[in-house]
């Protein structure tokens, strides 16, 4: 059968038009009746979506977000604020880390109880082969979506350049509940700044191929520890 609608008078025809043809062809169907002077942006389109799928007080939210990280094999910790240096120090012990990348306006305090780790900053001169020689990162984030598992970083204090979570093979990331703790994207959205580097983390980096093998460490941390802090 051939397609009614023509493009340009001529009907389509699903076993003679190329794939290119199709998808012109139906972009052009779906724009007829767009007004020719309609600037993008003109009308803008209804968001009358849901933006969060169902009721939840914020402990429940906070729990919700650990089930997700979890599900992507990160390892979820939780904590009291006043806990944080001794579990910071606890983890970097258990990973046997012997230097850790610290991000511009970190937190003095997060840091307080390590020792017998070199503390490495992040500046423009430390490059990727001496990223690859740290063995963490300890940073915060922007905002922590439940509904998916996913952490976002954007660059500001504390958090860093992309490349320091990129590149070492551990990544330590706080976040503070739960002020920083959303339970969707559209509620994630307006809390961040498309004009800087955003980083969106579910799990650990890692891929699969086609029998399905998971290999972690690909192309960012092998291992992904995330303190959910009572702040």
């Amino acid at each position: 059968m051939s397609d009614p609608s023509p493009e340009h008078g001529v009907p389509i025809h699903p076993g003679g038009a190329s794939s290119r043809e199709r998808v012109l062809f139906r972009i052009r169907r779906a724009l007829a009746d767009v007004p020719r002077d309609e600037l993008p942006g003109g009308a803008p389109p209804a968001r009358d979506y849901l933006h969060v799928h169902g009721t939840r007080t914020p402990a429940e939210t906070a729990d919700l977000l650990a089930v997700h990280l979890a599900d992507y094999r990160a390892l979820v910790h939780r904590c009291p604020a006043d806990g944080l240096p001794a579990l910071i120090a606890t983890l970097l012990a258990e990973r046997g880390a012997r230097s850790a990348v610290v991000p511009d306006g970190l937190p003095d305090g997060w840091l307080s109880a390590v020792s017998g780790v070199e503390l490495v900053a992040d500046t423009l001169a430390l490059t990727a082969r001496e990223l690859d020689a740290v063995d963490s990162v300890v940073t915060g984030c922007a905002v922590a979506v439940a509904e998916t598992g996913t952490i976002v970083l954007d660059g500001s204090q504390g958090q860093g350049r992309r490349r320091i979570t990129l590149v070492p093979d551990h990544h330590i990331c706080v976040v503070l509940a739960p002020g920083q703790i959303v339970d969707s994207i559209p509620q994630a959205m307006p809390r961040l700044d498309p004009t800087r580097p955003l980083t969106w983390i579910s799990g650990p980096s890692a891929t699969s191929d086609i029998e399905l093998d998971r290999v972690e460490g690909v192309h960012g941390p092998r291992t992904l520890e995330v303190i959910l802090v009572d702040a």
